[in-house]
């Protein structure tokens, strides 16, 4: 029986840093896309924990690959060859935009980004990055030096470690007059996660692209929230029409448990030699037997496909009650919502439905699980309708 009088967040104050606005729920188990509280209450779980949970919770093949694996080979470093590991990066080639043929695994997105960033002024010798103002690239050295407005709030570095120009969203001439001789790469997010879902236009993309050619400049694509399915395709770069140089992805790949990785074309790999790169937890065999299992039951399961038609359910239905606008793409999407996001999303978790949060204080954010049914899009259609009277 749950002990109803245990407070986890009194807990964790004794010890841990208090760097993280919670919420007032704790989770014990969850299932499938419903998260069990403490106090008894059952949420759907339209956040999947920062867009982690693809496919949910507790999923059976998960955890038989996790426990067979464990019981088989817990850990080994890259200092050895696995065949869990060539499995892994496989299968990640095989769901990745063609021409993207080489792997670097590690421990998360920031890491990813961090590491895409130094291949890239590695490989031009150039020291300048252009990022997209709004965007989010993690908290890391680097990757938080390319994040929109981290230097005046958190970054905390005396300096960054290359110099940075930051450019409008959306306004090719703007992103291109920035892109020049001295430009190692440009980082985006095709869909901007934290800054509301905001999907870039695809001639601003376009543009961006064929200015990094003119130039010889890296084009880096952070799909560490928009990656693995979630944008209704393998990667949001597929559903663009794009070719990265560099990709990164995280956050879905394993489904909870902690990896990402750096995809780059053979032309870029070439400049990387034995010691350029190194990870201790990185490609470890619990990550990438998950790897491997979570783009198996991607495609056994036709999750890609069930984005794609949930999606398009939910961008029609949800525009109800205070939703004025739904932006994003796939699974990642944002309800604007008059009156502001944060009234509603307090009133949806009072009906049971947990959602996220954006910099956008107007935008509701969505990053379910890739295994969503239609009964959830009819409980979240029918809980914003039952808002039109708030």
């Amino acid at each position: 029986m749950t002990d109803l009088t245990y407070n986890a967040k009194q807990a964790e104050q004794r010890h841990l840093l208090q760097v993280y606005a919670q919420a007032d729920f704790e989770p014990v188990s969850a299932s499938g896309v419903e998260v069990t509280c403490r106090d008894g209450r059952k949420l759907l779980d339209l956040y999947g924990g920062h867009a982690v949970a693809s496919l949910g919770y507790s999923h059976p093949d998960v955890v038989a690959a996790l426990t067979e694996q464990a019981s088989q080979l817990f850990f080994q470093s890259n200092a050895v060859a696995l065949a869990v590991r060539a499995e892994a990066a496989d299968k990640l080639i095989a769901l990745a935009p063609a021409g993207l043929n080489r792997v670097f695994f590690v421990n998360s997105g920031a890491e990813a980004n961090e590491n895409a960033l130094r291949i890239a002024l590695k490989k031009t010798g150039r020291s300048k990055i252009v990022a997209l103002e709004h965007g989010f690239h993690g908290r890391t050295a680097a990757a938080s030096a390319a994040t929109w407005g981290a230097a005046g709030k958190w970054y905390g570095f005396p300096r960054t470690p290359f110099d940075v120009e930051f450019v409008s969203r959306d306004i090719p001439e703007k992103a291109t007059g920035a892109i020049d001789g001295n430009t190692a790469a440009v980082i985006l997010e095709l869909v901007q996660g934290i800054a509301g879902a905001f999907d870039l236009d695809p001639d601003f993309v376009n543009a961006v692209a064929a200015a990094c050619k003119r130039h010889g400049a890296l084009l880096i694509i952070d799909e560490v929230q928009t990656g693995v399915g979630r944008c209704g395709a393998g990667f949001a770069a597929q559903v663009y029409k794009i070719q990265p140089d560099i990709l990164t992805t995280a956050k879905a790949l394993a489904t909870g448990f902690p990896c990402g990785t750096v995809l780059v074309t053979e032309e870029v790999a070439a400049c990387l030699h034995n010691g350029d790169l190194g990870t201790t937890f990185g490609g470890g065999p619990l990550a990438c037997k998950l790897i491997a299992t979570v783009i198996d039951v991607i495609h056994r399961d036709k999750l890609i496909e069930n984005v794609q038609r949930l999606s398009a359910r939910i961008k029609e239905e949800c525009l109800t009650g205070p939703v004025t606008e739904v932006s994003g793409k796939g699974f990642l999407l944002g309800l604007r919502c008059a009156g502001g996001a944060g009234r509603v999303r307090e009133l949806l978790l009072n009906q049971g439905i947990l959602t996220g949060s954006s910099n956008d204080p107007d935008v509701v954010r969505l990053l379910p699980p890739l295994v969503l049914q239609d009964k959830h899009v009819d409980q979240l259609a029918g809980a914003l309708s039952n808002l039109r009277a708030v």
